[in-house]
């Protein structure tokens, strides 16, 4: 319980208590002016009534605040809550979005790769058709060479063998 909830009950008991005590004082009959009249009644009970009605009217207010404080609170809760459905769609959407875009840049990149190995693979190829052409080149160029130097050693005269 709250601390204002234990003072009010505790000032209940304490003023009925009171009133108990005192009860004779309470029925004792005095004359009471109401301004345009007067009335032969009990002051005691007649205030004590008037502290229950404003106990009562009170407690009404209360309970009238508390209720309307509790709509207030479930309208609140549930307007948070398509508010809360509401950022979380949009946080999918942008996830959904976010991957698109991250597949679409990933198929874009390997589009790129496989241009770049294309290319690579080409300029492999021609460097690869140069070298055999220019080995091609050599070998030719080097049998040329033995070639003419085996001429050279058969037109060149032979020299005779020392023993």
């Amino acid at each position: 319980m709250r601390a204002k909830s234990i003072f009010l009950i505790l000032g209940i008991v304490l003023i009925a208590a009171f009133a108990a005590l005192n009860m004779d004082e309470f029925r004792r009959q005095s004359v009471l002016s109401l301004g345009f009249t007067t009335v032969s009644a009990p002051l005691g009970l007649v205030l004590l009534g008037l502290l229950v009605a404003t106990l009562l009217i009170f407690l009404a207010t209360m309970m009238y605040m508390q209720s309307v404080n509790m709509i207030e609170a479930r309208k609140l809760t549930r307007e948070l809550s398509v508010q809360r459905e509401l950022a979380d769609k949009a946080e999918a959407s942008r996830f959904t979005e976010l991957r698109h875009y991250l597949e679409t840049q990933a198929a874009q990149a390997h589009q790129r790769e496989q241009a770049a190995a294309s290319v690579l693979a080409d300029r492999l190829a021609q460097t690869q058709a140069i070298l055999i052409n220019r080995l091609e080149q050599s070998d030719n160029a080097t049998a040329a060479y033995i070639g003419q130097l085996s001429d050279q050693l058969e037109r060149r005269p032979q020299l005779p063998v020392a023993r």
